[in-house]
């Protein structure tokens, strides 16, 4: 981090404190009383900064590197220079994480800058009940029996519609409008997103498109984020669940009556179709599609851009459009990139 404007100061973590944490290995004479304020890259880390090197790739980084303290894997620790302190461990980007969230925990969810209670242009239907440590930031609108858990914070201009719930330790981020929703606890919803408007029901005929009534709610589950612009609708016959624990990426499409299991991820506009079920700890990458009624099997992966379009067996890679195995999609695509080659080399022949 280069300037730390947007966070408060970090007390820091001594050696000792960050080797207790993580389970790293700490060099023979160094000292555990020093004290390390804040993280950096490689080639932008100061001697007060800790930074990692798991990777070859970046050796030259690393060799040029003024970080007071590197983790890093046993095999690399020989490529830092003298002048920096490393602390070998098995998985070094995960406990450089475990020292960031010590050193910063204010930086794991929204804060407001407001005090507790309802601010100045609030608007809180005298039906509402919010629990104590409440945070209603300006423009905020809390409708008719609508109830908030305590340590919550429903930022600028967002709106909470009728009989909306909201667990304890969330943060609404502004502009987001949330309807016909139960929201768990510790849940993260960024800045203007969505959440349990009418889902895209449509009877189509010759006569016009006959609505069909959106009467499902969204549950969403304790511990899930959700990232700025997502949108999901509620169900139409059956609630549209977030299981617990799931990420979602900025502009991310979720329709009615989808089911997302416990402690999965979507990443950057994906769109799930209405009915499909994604079993726990399914992964899409950016871009991929799902279509109506599609089941995706526990711990899938799905590679980006690809479309899903028929049900996927769990503990399985997938790619391409339709996506299928993923080893079979890598030969279709050589197969095809051969045939190209071919044909340009007999077009070639046949010119000379």
């Amino acid at each position: 981090m280069s300037e730390p404007v947007f966070l408060r100061e970090s007390g820091g973590l001594t050696l000792d404190e960050i080797v207790a944490l993580t389970g790293a290995k700490m060099p023979d004479g160094a000292a555990g009383s020093r004290r390390i304020v804040n993280v950096a890259a490689l080639d932008r880390a100061s001697p007060f900064d800790i930074s990692f090197f798991d990777n070859k790739n970046f050796a030259k980084d690393a060799a040029a590197s003024h970080a007071g303290v590197c983790l890093t894997k046993p095999g690399l620790a020989a490529l830092l220079p003298s002048r920096v302190t490393a602390l070998t461990v098995r998985d070094p980007f995960r406990a450089f994480v475990q020292v960031s969230r010590a050193l910063f925990p204010q930086a794991l969810r929204p804060v407001s800058l407001a005090p507790s209670g309802a601010t100045a242009g609030a608007h809180i239907d005298e039906t509402a009940r919010l629990e104590g440590d409440v945070t209603v930031e300006p423009g905020a609108v809390i409708g008719a029996g609508v109830e908030i858990g305590s340590g919550s914070v429903i930022g600028a201009n967002a709106v909470l519609g009728t009989g909306v719930r909201v667990g304890r330790d969330c943060s609404i981020g502004a502009s987001t409008v949330v309807s016909n929703a139960l929201i768990g606890d510790r849940v993260i919803i960024h800045p203007g997103c969505k959440i349990g408007q009418d889902g895209f029901g449509f009877v189509m005929g010759g006569g016009g498109h006959l609505k069909v009534p959106q009467v499902g709610r969204v549950i969403v589950q304790d511990d899930v984020e959700i990232g700025s612009g997502t949108t999901i609708d509620r169900g139409a016959i059956r609630d549209t669940v977030i299981g617990e624990g799931t990420k979602i990426d900025n502009l991310v499409q979720v329709g009615h009556n989808v089911s997302v299991g416990r402690h999965c991820v979507l990443v950057a506009y994906v769109g799930i179709s209405g009915s499909a079920t994604l079993e726990d700890f399914v992964v899409l990458g950016a871009r991929a599609g799902v279509v109506p009624g599609v089941t995706i099997g526990e711990g899938t992966m799905i590679a980006a851009s690809s479309n899903v379009a028929s049900d996927v067996p769990p503990g399985v890679k997938w790619g391409g459009s339709p996506a299928k195995p993923m080893r079979q999609w890598l030969r279709e695509i050589m197969l095809v990139k051969r045939m190209a080659q071919a044909k340009g080399d007999d077009a070639a022949a046949a010119d000379e």
